[in-house]
């Protein structure tokens, strides 16, 4: 973790959860534009009231958002929402929000794209990779996943776990950390995750079939077509023509 991050984290942890909360609220509030680029937020004291907190509550959360890059204080004007190219859009409060926008449906498409991007290229790492330990592993996670079938719930849960298994053997860690920090909002929200059905998990366990073969075989090209046409044909099924 670099300097920056490590010392975000370790603000996060010491904010009171008081004033988590109301980051949260603003945060969404600033991202699906109630407040639009070049305002400024309400008043420290008509926060207070709004959220009926004190004053060194909405002064915590101003400095989260700060930190984040949504606002910036200016002599004269207060506390002034800043345009999006100066957010952290990797933030999981900000790509929370991200997806509840009018809009929300193209950063999940982003979203898959990135994936696609990245975690091809990490099947095609992992194939030339893989150490037979590594490849007990997977079949052993294909094995649990198979028996899961017909519980769709429990077999998605599994199925993190499968892309994870993949994603530590390929080496790349850069590339694991941003798809973690990028899909674990995503997976909360139903726009992405769609509605579970064993026909559907019928269809992705034989993609992660074909993802495994290619692995078994050490065959990256194979391994990275076959992830990327997963992910993709996965989203084609389950995106919704709107937000819901």
């Amino acid at each position: 973790m670099n300097t920056t991050a490590a010392f975000s984290a370790r603000n996060a942890r010491r904010r009171p959860r008081l004033a988590v909360a109301v980051v949260e609220d603003l945060v969404t509030a600033i991202v699906t534009e109630v407040y639009p680029a070049g305002s400024a937020l309400p008043p420290e004291n008509v926060l207070c009231d709004m959220f009926e907190v004190s004053r060194t509550v909405i002064r915590e959360a101003t400095t989260a958002m700060t930190e984040k890059g949504l606002v910036v204080s200016q002599q004269g004007r207060g506390t002034i929402v800043q345009d999006s190219s100066h957010w952290s859009l990797l933030d999981p409060m900000v790509l929370s929000a991200l997806f509840q926008r009018d809009d929300g449906l193209s950063y999940l498409d982003n979203l898959v794209e990135i994936r696609v991007t990245l975690e091809s290229s990490m099947a095609s790492k992992a194939a030339q990779k893989a150490t037979n330990e590594d490849i007990a592993e997977l079949t052993a996670q294909m094995e649990k996943l198979e028996s899961l079938i017909q519980t769709p719930a429990a077999y998605v849960h599994e199925d993190v776990k499968f892309h994870d298994i993949i994603m530590r053997i390929s080496g790349d860690k850069l590339s694991e950390a941003i798809i973690n920090s990028i899909q674990g909002k995503a997976l909360k929200n139903l726009n992405y995750s769609g509605k579970l059905n064993v026909e559907h998990i019928r269809e992705t366990h034989a993609a992660h079939t074909e993802v495994y073969q290619a692995i078994l075989k050490h065959d990256g090209e194979a391994a990275a077509r076959a992830m990327r046409d997963h992910i993709e044909g996965s989203w084609k099924k389950r995106r919704p023509t709107s937000l819901r």
